[in-house]
């Protein structure tokens, strides 16, 4: 694989809240099905962000895709819509962007 940094890779970032109920079943879902799953349609789990302090998202995962036609593919894909779909039951305040990659901490 080829350095993110070059040109035409983009990075996706989710933030959100864990619902305190579901925490639990949220890590067993994001670590054993989300990200083994996302990593089939062409995206790399790069980054995860926790918030210990602020009025601020508490998680942000970062998912980056060697191009925006990876990005897009991935993105409009019956597969992808259901693991958002399901990722909502555990989680509020759910942000999804779609930026140019860059190293280190973007929000």
């Amino acid at each position: 694989m080829t350095s993110h940094s070059e040109q035409g890779w983009v990075k996706m970032l989710l933030s959100y809240d864990i619902l305190a109920e579901t925490e639990q079943e949220y890590y067993q879902y994001v670590l054993g099905e989300f990200l083994p799953r996302v990593q089939t349609l062409g995206l790399e789990p790069v980054e995860a962000w926790h918030t210990a302090y602020g009025d601020y998202p508490i998680r942000m995962i970062a998912l980056v895709a060697e191009n925006p036609e990876i990005m897009k593919a991935a993105l409009t894909s019956p597969e992808w819509k259901a693991l958002e779909r399901k990722l909502k039951k555990y989680i509020v305040h759910y942000r999804r962007r779609i930026v140019p990659y860059r190293e280190g901490f973007q929000f």
